[in-house]
């Protein structure tokens, strides 16, 4: 059974940085794909960023890209997400998803992950 643990989310002010990890355990995971979603209250649950573990590339949203910035630790099963430049409006409940040979197509839809973490809050406020 795979298990994703997360930590590092907290309250930061507008215009600053939060490093998110999650380790997985409970699976070899080559052919994983390992990524970030969240939910802010009464919105719906909204694509962050992925990665494929085999080969390290990446997929971010629109609204994160450039700003956001996933990786990995191979050695740890540990996938990071550096959050920099944060705004009010990445203030969300924010969930490190795992699932097993997804297709380009499917890589930012969250049904298409069998696993979820139990999220880490990340408030952006001043």
């Amino acid at each position: 059974q795979v298990q994703l643990v997360e930590s590092g989310g907290g309250l930061v002010q507008p215009g600053g940085s939060l490093t998110l990890s999650c380790t997985a355990s409970g699976h070899t995971f080559n052919s994983y794909a390992m990524g970030w979603f969240r939910q802010a209250p009464g919105k719906e649950r909204e694509f962050v960023a992925t990665l494929r573990w085999n080969g390290g590339h990446t997929y971010y949203a629109d609204s994160v890209k450039g700003r956001f910035t996933i990786s990995r630790n191979s050695a740890k099963d540990t996938v990071y997400l550096q959050m920099d430049s944060l705004k009010p409006e990445d203030t969300a409940v924010y969930y490190c998803v795992a699932g097993m040979g997804l297709i380009l197509s499917r890589l930012r839809n969250g049904d298409a992950y069998a696993y979820w973490g139990q999220g880490t809050q990340v408030t952006v406020s001043s």
